[in-house]
């Protein structure tokens, strides 16, 4: 397994193929629609933009992107400048190989290299594995919203889970 910064390019097309399996078959996304290729070149270019970075997994064997994540805005009000809220997505073809446990790992370094003070997730409140993964690597549970969406029939609730870091090093209000 290789950790490369994704490029529209070169991983749009393996982005927007797992973006729409989660949207598709999982409560990953609280989407009905699949994605286009004109949405993920978007998404690409608003990374970029802002400096967020799309961090991906590629298969040493066969060179497939087996995940990716990113972090993006919370909010968009000043004060909360310090905070982003992430994502993870693993191709199903490559769950449950410490895929996503690397991508946040690298996400978490590139957060405190930012210099942003909380991550924030928010993942299905019946998603056991991303809400496990995320306590092992120092998430805490910080509310949830319940009945949030509904999706494939039922009403789904959505849990927050952030980690403070110690970062920034100077914080200021501007």
């Amino acid at each position: 397994m290789t950790l490369i910064d994704c490029e529209f390019d070169l991983h749009g097309d393996a982005v927007l193929a797992i973006f729409n399996d989660a949207i598709l078959n999982t409560t990953a996304l609280y989407e009905y629609q699949p994605r286009t290729r004109g949405f993920v070149e978007q998404w690409f270019r608003t990374k970029r933009e802002g400096d967020f970075p799309v961090v991906g997994m590629l298969d040493d064997a066969s060179g497939r992107l087996m995940g990716f994540a990113s972090y993006g805005p919370f909010r968009p009000h000043a004060a909360y400048r310090y905070s982003v809220e992430h994502s993870v997505y693993v191709d199903g073809d490559f769950r449950q190989r410490g895929v996503a446990r690397q991508l946040m790992t690298a996400l978490i370094a590139r957060a405190e290299a930012q210099q942003y003070h909380t991550l924030i997730g928010g993942i299905d409140a019946a998603n056991a594995p991303s809400i496990g993964l995320h306590e092992r690597l120092g998430f805490v549970h910080a509310g949830t919203v319940r009945q949030a969406a509904f999706k494939f029939g039922r009403w789904l609730d959505l849990a927050f889970y952030q980690r403070v870091l110690s970062t920034p090093e100077h914080p200021r209000a501007e």
